[in-house]
């Protein structure tokens, strides 16, 4: 679908007033110095030591993961291809007193939107692969915007989660009386409705409000693809990458089952009900030959 980016630029322009406004992200501690976001501490651990690095966060959106892999010590741009999301960010830079430099772009346009410049450290955080209709473009830009010895950073939704809604069980599963804990009729159970493995036909949405915030959202339309792991993977190694780490995690920082998610003490949503069952999110980190 070729007009698929001003689609979601549209989408994304309207849901950044939506998350800077009532009931939107929650800012209050953001002055604080040693405030970061929920994703980056949760990816911290796996991140390692960035003081100093030169590192580039690709569909930031409103800049808070950037902005606390800046406090880490990293000197971050920030890319994005919404020009309101951005003026955001800028202004939350600006009230924090941290010098980010933020770029608009898609992420296809990414090298030559940042002056072909190379960085120790490419972070594409959670929910931001789902917009990538080709993600072997996308490894491979990745790929070009790492200088040698540079990693790439990911954190995102599970491909397998991206395929599931909740659905009510209908009838008694037939090996219930061997596995007693299988999904009982009239309870909800997570489906493998949606498809799995990127497909050149995009799935469209029309949700009238965005995952953070209560306020209708000016333009609901999105455009999204779904992308298997193993498409991923080799995506990443195809284009030159070494990969050192893929974990996969129970949890995602957002409902992404409506009721049938609970939330922990640290923001992270898991099944209530046996949570080992579902890939949440998947953790990828790749190396650039040095």
């Amino acid at each position: 679908m070729s007009d698929y980016l001003d689609v979601n630029r549209a989408n994304w322009d309207s849901r950044a007033d939506v998350h800077m406004g009532e009931g939107g992200y929650d800012l209050r501690e953001i002055d604080d110095p040693g405030w970061i976001s929920q994703v980056v501490a949760f990816d911290r651990p796996r991140l390692g030591d960035i003081d100093g690095l030169d590192g580039v966060h690709l569909q930031c959106h409103l800049g808070t993961d950037t902005l606390s892999l800046a406090r880490l010590g990293a000197r971050m741009t920030g890319l994005d291809l919404s020009p309101n999301s951005l003026r955001y960010a800028r202004r939350i830079a600006e009230r924090v007193g941290l010098d980010i430099d933020y770029v608009e772009s898609d992420v296809y346009g990414a090298v030559e939107a940042l002056g072909r410049q190379r960085f120790d450290l490419v972070y594409t955080g959670i929910g931001a692969l789902c917009w990538i209709p080709d993600i072997r473009r996308w490894a491979q830009t990745a790929a070009d915007l790492l200088r040698p010895g540079g990693r790439l950073f990911v954190r995102d939704g599970h491909p397998v989660l991206n395929s599931v809604l909740p659905v009510t069980v209908g009838q008694v599963q037939p090996d219930s009386d061997q596995q007693e804990w299988l999904t009982g009729v009239g309870s909800l159970t997570p489906s493998l409705e949606l498809p799995y493995w990127e497909r050149d036909e995009p799935m469209v949405w029309e949700d009238a409000v965005s995952y953070a915030g209560t306020e209708a959202v000016a333009s609901p339309t999105s455009i999204e693809w779904n992308h298997a792991i193993s498409e991923i993977v080799m995506a990443v190694l195809d284009a030159g990458l070494t990969l050192e780490l893929l974990a996969e995690h129970d949890s995602v920082p957002w409902d992404a089952v409506p009721g049938m998610m609970e939330m922990d003490e640290v923001g992270e949503f898991r099944l209530r009900d046996r949570p080992d069952r579902l890939p949440a999110s998947f953790t990828l980190v790749a190396r650039r030959a040095g």
